[in-house]
């Protein structure tokens, strides 16, 4: 069975992502950059300076997809990175938790701030990374966080927005991907 895809460029490297649906009649593209070392190194050579020009002082992601981007960005420009865990573990002491809800999923998840990493964005200026900024929970966890520990967001960064372009106009991205419902065009 042949699946239907959309071709995308990113920085100059062009994928066919996979439509995949999400809930009766409305279908997004699935951009899955794990184990794509040239797609997110030319992601992260683009998103860097762009990042950097924010005034940043520290990158901070979400588990899991977006961990090698943020490693990648960081190695580009030379700031640090701190990943939000989906999981809480002994060893992360007294960690920090928001919730959010996942559109790929549409379960809540949990972002968990390691005690270690606090002290690391406390009074200062990150900028919050994904791959993909589709419904703004993630986001909106991550500044949960972020406020909680007192850091300032200075920025969004993704690889892509995606749904109403109008809403992400002030995220740094790529590019902007559809969602395809059934019967619009």
């Amino acid at each position: 069975m042949t699946q239907e895809t959309l071709p995308v460029s990113i920085a100059g490297v062009k994928r066919e992502l996979r439509l995949f649906e999400i809930k009766p009649g409305v279908r997004i593209a699935i951009l899955n950059i794990l184990g794509d070392t040239e797609l997110v190194d030319a992601a992260a050579k683009a998103l860097g300076p762009r990042v950097l020009d924010t005034g940043a002082e520290i990158i901070v992601t979400a588990e899991a997809k977006a961990i090698p981007l943020a490693h990648a960005v960081s190695s580009v420009i030379g700031l640090p990175y701190v990943v939000l865990r989906k999981t809480y573990k002994p060893y992360m002491g007294d960690a920090l938790k928001s919730e959010t809800l996942s559109i790929t999923t549409g379960a809540p998840q949990t972002l968990y701030l390691d005690e270690k990493d606090r002290g690391l964005v406390a009074g200062k200026r990150v900028v919050l990374l994904d791959d993909v900024i589709s419904t703004g929970s993630t986001l909106q966890g991550m500044r949960l966080i972020m406020g909680k520990a007192g850091a300032e967001v200075v920025g969004d960064a993704a690889i892509f927005t995606e749904g109403d372009r109008a809403k992400w106009t002030g995220v740094i991205a790529l590019g902007h991907l559809p969602v395809f419902i059934d019967g619009q065009s």
